[in-house]
């Protein structure tokens, strides 16, 4: 078998297994309250939830597209199935998975990235399992270390942290393309603070942004040649 075939029948049954997975990870999560429900005799009211659900889930709606459409082509399908299904993509999964590419040297719409990032996504996807049924056994334990006054600073600088560098790794690549979109999002969050909740939505003008600008410096770099 040559290479392109093996490669067909290796999407082809990605695809396969990936829709399967998916299909069954639905399932799952949407069935498991009302099965629990059901056991214990609690069963919400269907309306007053569905009720709730509009009011966040066009919100989230948009946010699932746009990380879709975002995220996949860089992922692959492999590793756009599991990150998808694991979830927690812009904390793990993808830092993985470009961390993995930068290292092993390949180029996304490869087969080699296909490769690269399912092997990444699914090895942190194995290690985040490990971390939380870890953390699980251990959080009584650790109970006091973990509420102690000492600590909570850091607790509560966690996610800026993690978010501060995770965006340099990207930044640092192109520092003027990053400042333009970065400074207009923070004055626009400074005197309108109530789009601050509004963060998925808002990647749509940021993103937007970024294109614009990277678009008009490659026109200026034609002109010039």
């Amino acid at each position: 078998m040559d290479q392109k075939t093996y490669l067909e029948k290796y999407d082809r049954m990605t695809h396969v297994i990936g829709r399967i997975s998916t299909a069954i990870a639905l399932l799952l999560l949407v069935g498991a309250p009302f099965v629990i429900g059901s056991i214990l005799g609690a069963i919400p009211n269907l309306s007053a939830a569905a009720r709730g659900f509009l009011a966040v889930g066009i919100i989230w709606t948009v946010s699932s597209v746009v990380e879709f459409l975002v995220y996949t082509p860089m992922l692959g399908a492999g590793g756009g199935y599991l990150a998808f299904i694991t979830g927690n993509l812009i904390n793990m999964k993808i830092p993985c998975a470009m961390s993995a590419r930068e290292i092993a040297g390949t180029h996304t719409g490869t087969p080699e990235n296909e490769i690269i990032s399912t092997l990444s996504i699914a090895a942190s996807s194995l290690t985040t399992i490990t971390v939380l049924a870890a953390g699980v056994l251990l959080l009584v334990p650790l109970q006091p270390v973990l509420q102690s006054e000492a600590l909570q600073p850091a607790f509560a600088n966690v996610v800026p942290a993690l978010f501060g560098a995770m965006a340099y790794q990207y930044f640092r690549r192109n520092i003027r393309l990053a400042c333009v979109p970065l400074a207009v999002m923070t004055l626009l969050f400074t005197f309108v603070p109530s789009l601050i909740s509004q963060t998925s939505i808002m990647i749509l003008p940021a993103g937007a942004i970024s294109i614009g600008l990277a678009w008009l410096a490659w026109r200026r770099k034609e002109e010039s040649e």
